[in-house]
């Protein structure tokens, strides 16, 4: 089995996930120094998010502060009504900046 290269830490936090002129909100479950896991609303669109999508985040911190962050799809489970409501996808950090790396390991 892989281990992971950085420990994963439980959050609630928000975002935004831009795309040209367009933001979409997105929940963030959990966190490392190099991925995040994300929740979003269904999207019929599944182009959307497939494994090497570059995505670009605006995070909300706990502190107030909001971080920008690009990261790279490495898979997306869609969930279609009835069975749920929200997509949920893992994302690797492309060259996080250092404000994101001293809040997470904060957090340890």
């Amino acid at each position: 089995m892989e281990k992971r290269r950085f420990k994963r830490i439980r959050v609630n936090l928000k975002a935004e996930r831009i795309s040209g002129n367009e933001k979409y909100a997105v929940f963030i479950e959990n966190i490392s120094e190099s991925g995040i896991y994300m929740l979003t609303t269904t999207s019929n669109d599944n182009k959307k998010y497939a494994p090497g999508t570059e995505i670009e985040l605006r995070l909300k911190l706990s502190t107030g502060e909001t971080i920008r962050l690009r990261g790279r799809t490495k898979w997306a489970y869609y969930k279609m009504p009835p069975d749920g409501l929200t997509d949920n996808i893992g994302l690797e950090l492309i060259d996080p900046p250092q404000e994101y790396i001293s809040f997470v390991r904060a957090l340890y």
